[in-house]
Formats: C-alpha cells, structure tokens, sequence
C-alpha cells in the first residue's frame, strides 16, 4: 500500500470517527442517560455543577430533546438528589454487610445502627459533592422515590434494635430524627470545614464519639 494511500485511509478513519461523536443520540433511554450525566458532574461540582444544557451536551442531544423529559432544572435535579441518595444508601447497606458475625443479638443490632451512621458520614467526606446535592430542597410534586432508600435502611435499622431489646419502646418514637441530625450535622460540619478537625486521628474520635451518643444513647446504656 503506497504512503498516500495510508494518508488517505488515516483521513478517512478520522471522518468516520468524528461522525460517530457527532450522531445524534440513538439509545431507547434518554432520560437515564441524562439523570447520569448529570449525576456525574453532581459528584465533581455538587449541585451547582448540574447543568440541562451540559448534561445534553455530554449526551449528545439538542437543549430541545433534553427539556422534552426535563422541562426545568429543578426537574433534572430532583432525580439526581434520588440517584445520590441511592449511591449513599448502596454505602450504608453495604457497611452493614461487612459486619462480622455476632450471635448477641442485642449488640448485633447495635452494630448495625451504628454502621448505618458510619456509612452515611464516610460517604458525606468522602463523595461531598453526591452529598450536597442529595439534600437540595425540590417542589414535593418532583420528588422521586429512592431504592433503597437512606431514611428505610436507618428506619429498619432502629426497628431491629427495638426488637432486639436494645432500644427500650419509650425511646424508639423519633429515633430516626434524632440519629439523622446528629450524624448530618457532624458529616457537614466537617465536611465544609466548620469544625476544624486537620488530624486524622481526632477526625475520627470525635466521629466515633457521636456515633455512640447517637447508639448509647438512644439505648440507654454506656
């Protein structure tokens, strides 16, 4: 083959290859393949980095065919909040499943309490900008369903301990309240650098200290 049909071939694959970046957007899924690109600049940017226009930009899509299924940012944000939400439930689950085994079955569920808080503060520091977005306010009417859910996993959570006769039934009404603000309150507060915590090492006994207020003390026990 001579150089200039080499040179010739070489364009060729080029053209071709621009033209597969350029087709428009084939796939039967519009709205997913939207929600994750938006998702994706949610986990490098939080929530000011969703974009409509970006996310279809990215997707390969007019503006036009991307309002047709979100006609409004807030739209696009409300299922990205829930695919966060997701990502930091699939955490806390699978905290719970590192567990070891435990044949008490009052500290099991103990255990799995507090895994659920350890879950949800690791992801906060460790993945802030899917954090911040899954806690963006949207209309009510927007709202999408999570599965699985953070508030059902820590719900079903405390219920296990109640059964197990670690959470006594006067203390049980609220519990879901009580253990969310604390261990949001610490993942934000460090996590934006309102508690000023450089060491690793205090990092993690302040952490360790509000998970067994939040534990002990919904139990009742030291």
């Amino acid at each position: 083959m001579s150089t200039l049909q080499v040179e010739v071939n070489n364009v060729n694959i080029g053209l071709a290859m621009t033209a597969i970046h350029r087709a428009p957007y084939h796939h039967g899924d519009l709205r997913n393949a939207l929600v994750a690109q938006a998702t994706d600049l949610a986990r490098t940017g939080g929530p000011d980095a969703v974009v409509l226009r970006e996310a279809a930009r990215r997707v390969g899509v007019s503006p036009s065919a991307a309002y047709r299924h979100f006609p409004s940012l807030e739209a696009l944000m409300a299922a990205v909040s829930s695919r966060a939400r997701e990502a930091l439930g699939r955490a806390m689950l699978e905290r719970i499943d590192w567990l070891p085994p435990d044949d008490e079955p009052r500290r099991a569920a103990l255990a799995r309490f507090r895994a659920t808080g350890e879950a949800y503060i690791d992801f906060a520091l460790s993945e802030p900008g899917l954090f911040h977005v899954a806690f963006v306010p949207c209309d009510p009417s927007l709202f999408v369903v999570d599965d699985p859910s953070p508030y059902a996993i820590l719900s079903s959570a405390i219920d296990e301990a109640a059964d197990a006769g670690a959470i006594a039934p006067e203390r049980r009404a609220h519990a879901e309240q009580v253990a969310w603000s604390a261990v949001h309150g610490v993942a934000v507060l460090i996590g934006d650098g309102l508690m000023w915590l450089p060491d690793p090492g205090e990092r993690a006994e302040v952490i360790d200290r509000v998970l067994d207020g939040v534990v002990y003390g919904l139990a009742g026990a030291g």
